[in-house]
C-alpha cells in the first residue's frame, strides 16, 4: 500500500432538481487553486447537467492539455445499478492522475442512492487511494416545505392526499430519508425562497433523521463556505454498513431494483415559441406525474440557447451561452417521473414547435 495521502471525495446527493449542479458550480469557481476532478452521474439520455457544468469554463486548467477540465460521465441510469460496471473504472483512471488531483467531487443522479456508492470505495483498489472526504446531502427547502419530497411521509400524508398530481405510494420519501442517512452534511438550498416558518419546518424534519454529529447549513444559490464542504475527513467508507437503509440488502440477498419506478422521456424539437413552451410544461406537470424537466431550447431569432430547469410546478429559465457556429440550434428536453406516457408528452410539447416560416 502506497504510503501517498488518499484522494479526498465528495459526493453530493439529494433529489431531482435540489441544486446539486449549483453547489458544483460554487465549488469550482472558488476552488482556490484546488486541482478538483468531476464526476457527473446522469439520469436521461442526454448528458445536460455535463453539458451546463462544462459551459462553466472553469475547472483543472494547470496544464493546459487536452484533458483539461474534462468531466467523467457515468452511463445512464440508477447508480445503485451502474456503480460497479461504471465507476470502478472511471476511478482507476483518476486514481492513475492522482499526482494530478487534489479532490474528487462526484454528483449523483437524483434518483441515485449513495449508499452503495459510498460503499464502493472499500473496493481496494480504491480504498488504497481514495476517501470519501463526505456525503453531502443537498436538500430542496421549498420543495420539502410543501410536501413534496419529505424523509417522512406521515408529517405531510394529509398534503398529499390533497394533491391529486401526487403519486401517493411513491417510493420517493423513502429515497429521501436513505439520502439523508447517508449525510456526513446537509445543505438546505434555495432559502432565497422560503420564509423563516418554511425553512424553519424543513430543518426540524430533516433533523429528526440525522445524527447529532451531522450538521446543517443554509444555502442561497449554492454559497456555502468551502471550509464547511470539503476536508471534513468523515472517511464515510469505514461507517456506511452502519446506517440503516430502505434499500439496503444482506449479502447474498438478490439485488431487485426495479428499473421501471422512474421513467424518462427525451423530447428533440426545433425552434420552439417560449410561452407556449413554458405554458404547455406547466399543463403536462398538473396531468402527469412529472418530477423534473430539464434542458436545452431554441428560440426564433434569439442566437442565445435557453436553459429550462422545473421541479414540481416550479420552472426557471435563463440564457446560457450562443450557438455555435457549427451546432444547428434544436430542443432538448428530458422529462422524468412515473408513469409517463412517451408519446402524449411528446404530442403536447410539439404544439410549442415553430413552423419553418415562423422559426425564419
Amino acid at each position: 500500500m502506497s504510503t501517498q495521502a488518499k484522494i479526498p471525495a465528495t459526493i453530493v446527493t439529494g433529489f431531482l432538481g435540489s441544486g446539486k449542479t449549483t453547489l458544483l458550480r460554487h465549488i469550482l469557481a472558488n476552488a482556490g487553486g484546488r486541482r478538483i476532478a468531476v464526476i457527473v452521474n446522469e439520469f436521461g439520455e442526454l448528458g445536460i447537467d455535463g453539458e451546463i457544468l462544462r459551459g462553466c469554463g472553469i475547472g483543472c486548467e494547470e496544464d493546459g492539455g487536452e484533458r483539461t477540465g474534462q468531466l467523467y460521465e457515468l452511463a445512464n441510469g440508477c447508480l445503485c445499478c451502474t456503480v460497479q460496471e461504471e465507476f470502478y473504472p472511471v476511478m482507476r483512471e483518476l486514481i492513475a492522475r492522482r499526482d494530478e488531483i487534489d479532490h474528487i467531487l462526484i454528483e449523483t443522479s437524483g434518483l441515485a442512492l449513495p449508499k452503495p456508492l459510498v460503499q464502493a470505495f472499500n473496493w481496494p483498489e480504491i480504498k488504497n487511494a481514495c476517501t470519501v472526504d463526505a456525503v453531502v446531502t443537498v436538500v430542496d427547502v421549498p420543495a420539502t416545505a410543501a410536501g413534496q419530497f419529505a424523509p417522512n411521509p406521515e408529517a405531510v400524508d394529509a398534503q398529499r392526499r390533497a394533491d391529486p398530481n401526487l403519486d401517493h405510494e411513491s417510493p420517493l420519501h423513502e429515497l429521501f430519508e436513505d439520502q439523508l442517512l447517508a449525510a456526513d452534511l446537509v445543505v438546505l438550498s434555495k432559502t432565497d425562497l422560503a420564509d423563516t416558518a418554511a425553512l424553519a419546518a424543513v430543518e426540524a424534519l430533516v433533523r429528526e433523521e440525522l445524527p447529532p454529529e451531522v450538521k446543517l447549513v443554509s444555502s442561497d444559490h449554492g454559497k456555502v463556505e468551502l471550509d464547511l464542504l470539503l476536508g471534513l475527513g468523515a472517511a464515510s467508507e469505514d461507517s456506511i454498513h452502519l446506517r440503516e437503509s430502505h434499500h439496503g440488502h444482506e449479502e447474498g440477498e438478490e439485488h431487485d431494483h426495479d428499473h421501471d419506478e422512474f421513467d424518462s422521456v427525451v423530447v428533440k424539437l426545433p425552434r420552439v415559441d417560449r410561452e407556449r413552451l413554458l405554458a404547455t410544461l406547466q399543463a403536462l406537470v398538473q396531468q402527469h406525474t412529472i418530477f423534473r424537466v430539464k434542458g436545452f431550447v431554441a428560440l426564433a431569432d434569439k442566437p442565445m440557447r435557453l436553459v429550462v430547469h422545473g421541479v414540481g410546478r416550479r420552472f426557471d429559465s435563463y440564457f446560457d451561452r450562443r450557438w455555435r457556429a457549427d451546432e444547428t440550434p434544436a430542443t432538448y428536453l428530458v422529462l422524468i417521473g412515473q408513469e409517463l406516457d412517451a408519446d402524449v408528452l411528446r404530442g403536447a410539447l410539439e404544439g410549442a414547435a415553430l413552423s419553418p416560416a415562423q422559426a425564419g
